[in-house]
Formats: C-alpha cells, structure tokens, sequence
C-alpha cells in the first residue's frame, strides 16, 4: 500500500496534503501529447486521442481532449506526473543494504494518480516542496487544486489519504481507517438493512456479506482492529432491530433464539446473526486477519520482465480473502486445479477499493467453489472417504459431462 513507500518514517512531522488539478478534457491533442514529453508510447497515444468514437455505425471525430473518466486518463496524468519525485528534491540511497530507502533529512513523496502526500521534517520544507512542485507542473499545463491542498502537522491534525487516516499518537506513527470512511460504511450498512426489512435472513446474509467482506479486506493491511470490532457491534444493533421489525409480537429470547447462535463452527461465537434454515451466517468484520503490508523493494516494476520472480514471490505469500477452509485446500494445491492443472486464482493486482474488493469476492466464488473428488479406490477399499478439493467450475461441470455420457462396462466383462 501507499504508505509503507520507501523511507516515509515517522520522524517526517509535517504533510503537504495536495491534488493536482487535471483538465486533460479541454486540451488540445497537440498540448497532451506535449505532456507525455518522451513516453515511449506517445505515438501509440496519439493516434488513441485521434481515433474517434464509433456509436451505432456513426464515427464521431475526437479533435480535442480526453473524456472524464476514461480509461486514458489515469494513462495521461500518470505519464505527465512521472519524475515528481526527482523535482520535489527526493533522495535515496543507491547502494548497500539501505538502497531504495530515502537519505536523512530528504522529504518523501507519495502519489496516486492524482493525489500525493509529500513528508517533510518542517513546515518550511514542506512549503519549499509545495514551490518546487508548482514550477515543475507549470510548464505541463497543470496547477494545484489550492482548495484541496494544505499542510498539515502530524501530531496534531494527521491527514487523510485514500480512506486512511494517518497520525501519530505519543510519538508513533498509526494508520488507521479514516473517521469518513467508518461514517460512509455505517450509513451504508444501516441503509441496507433498512431496504431489507420486507426479506428474509438469507436475502440479508447474500446482500451484506460481499459488502463487510471487500470492506475489511480493503483496511485489513492497516490498525483496524477496533474498528472491526465497532462495526460488529453496530452490524448487531443493526441485526437485532431488523429481527425485532420482523417478528414484532416475539420476546427477544424467542428472537435471539432464532436468528444468533453458533453457526460458524471454527469459532465459540454464539452472537452470530445466522440462517436456521440453510445454516447460512453473518460474517464479522473481526475475523479478517490483519496482514500488514510489506514494502516494495527499491524501484521495483511490475513491468520489469527480470524481476517476474520477485512479484510472483509476493502475490504467492499474499492470503487472499478467502474462509480458512479454502485457504488450506489451495496452499495444498499449490494454487491450482487438480482436473486441468490451471492456476485457481489470477491476483496479478490486487484491487484498490473496498467496492473492487467487494467485486473480487464475488467473482472469485462464484468462479470456484469447494467440490468432493472421490479418490480412485481398490477394491480392498471400497468405502474410502472423499477428499475435498477446490476446482475450476467449468471443470467440474466437463467432468459430469464426462460421466454421463462414459458408456457402462457389464460387471461380466471384466
């Protein structure tokens, strides 16, 4: 993540908070591809911001700027922003066992797309760093967005970045999940447990738990802890009013009976909101494991092809959001499916929201789910118990294909 980058240590006391303002929109194509500078691919760019746009047989000329939103975008600003560490005066030491890490006394600059933060040991550095970066972004066609720059000390105020909130607390750097963020969590949950007061306890666990699931897996890298834990107990609060809406004329013991228990087996929790029915449960936000983020090493790319083994190192020590069930039957598979050899999971990035978490999650069970293989057997052992395994679906669905149409041996035959 963000803020484990090389160097950004807690000594930094002041942080230049800024946006730059980007109207790629309403700039001419020869003023964009001016931005690029020397990027390798600027003709490839060039003829993307030219081609046009083909709607129901009609072609539309694109004769200036990029859409808000588009997919080039984040391709533009990225390209044009490349090197601000350089002019925001970052140091870093290029040999021996430090190398990657900043030098005393150098600042430490963060961006993504088009929000940094910038760490300085005052607040006179961090307004010599807001000057350097001015000059440097004039001549690109772009400025600072003044109302949402500021700077801002560590101690006192900290600052918030991507939905984290990032302070000292008695001289120790914490990052936590942003006081915004918890509040656009708790009014979304609260919103839909309200809209599902007409449904039944099923409808609610398919609803909320892709919600609570991309949400901590997305603050599970940071000190959320205790924010798991205040979200659990408002999830309970929320739990208990909708069962109270639903059954009105039922005590709470007969309430509490019917809808918390122990349905999650691998914990002694009996407050989980659960399904009698199917046995279906509530996840908890707590019982994500909290897996810190390690730090990139040096200057490390994913698009450099010599380093291919070090990011297949890292995404393979990753726990991805899974139950614990699933976890062990992947690392001992290796990761991949027993019937076509293939990889299960394809996290070559990880997603970057708590909404793209929340999508991961879904697509991801719903492309593979636990299946019992039974074992090739003797016949000395006739009863041998099934093993579970996870596959790919579109296997398993070619398997019972397979069996189905195998034509049947006569017992005599053989």
């Amino acid at each position: 993540m963000f803020l484990t980058a090389r160097g950004a240590r807690c000594q930094r006391l002041w942080v230049l908070d800024a946006d730059v303002a980007a109207a790629f929109d309403n700039l001419d194509h020869d003023h964009l591809l001016g931005v690029l500078g020397t990027f390798p691919a600027r003709k490839m760019v060039g003829k993307w911001l030219r081609s046009g746009v083909l709607d129901q047989g009609h072609l539309a000329p694109t004769e200036r700027g990029s859409p808000q939103g588009g997919v080039i975008s984040p391709l533009l600003m990225n390209a044009a922003l490349h090197g601000m560490e350089q002019a925001a005066g970052v140091r870093y030491i290029t040999t021996g066992s430090n190398a990657g890490t900043a030098r005393p006394g150098s600042p430490v600059l963060i961006r993504y797309a088009d929000d940094l933060l910038a760490f300085c040991h005052t607040r006179q550095e961090a307004e010599q760093v807001k000057a350097r970066l001015a000059g440097w972004l004039a001549p690109r066609g772009l400025v600072f967005n003044e109302d949402k720059t500021r700077i801002t000390h560590l101690d006192t105020e900290g600052v918030d970045f991507l939905g984290f909130s990032v302070r000292r607390y008695h001289g120790k750097l914490l990052i936590k999940p942003s006081k915004a963020a918890i509040k656009r969590i708790r009014a979304r949950l609260s919103a839909e447990m309200k809209a599902l007061r007409g449904a039944n306890a099923e409808a609610v666990l398919q609803r909320l738990n892709p919600i609570i699931r991309g949400w901590a897996a997305y603050y599970r890298i940071v000190v959320s802890s205790k924010t798991f834990d205040a979200l659990d107990d408002h999830m309970w609060k929320l739990t208990y009013k909708w069962a109270k809406f639903r059954h009105p004329h039922k005590p709470k013991r007969w309430i509490i009976s019917r809808y918390f228990g122990m349905f999650n087996k691998s914990r002694r929790d009996r407050w989980v909101f659960g399904d009698r029915d199917t046995g279906a449960y509530l996840l908890k936000f707590a019982w994500t494991k909290i897996v810190r983020h390690t730090m990139v090493k040096g200057w490390a790319s994913p698009d450099d092809p010599a380093l291919a083994d070090y990011w297949d190192w890292r995404r393979g020590r990753k726990q991805p959001v899974l139950d614990r069930a699933r976890w062990r039957a992947l690392i001992a598979q290796q990761g991949r499916c027993p019937l076509c050899g293939g990889l299960l999971l394809h996290a070559d990035c990880e997603p970057q929201t708590p909404d793209a978490w929340e999508q991961w999650a879904a697509v991801t069970r719903t492309a593979i789910r636990k299946q019992a293989i039974t074992a090739e057997t003797g016949t000395s052992t006739p009863h041998e118990t099934p093993t579970f395994r996870l596959i790919h679906t579109g296997c398993q669905r070619r398997l019972t294909r397979d069996v189905r149409t195998r034509p049947v041996t006569p017992a005599n035959s053989l």
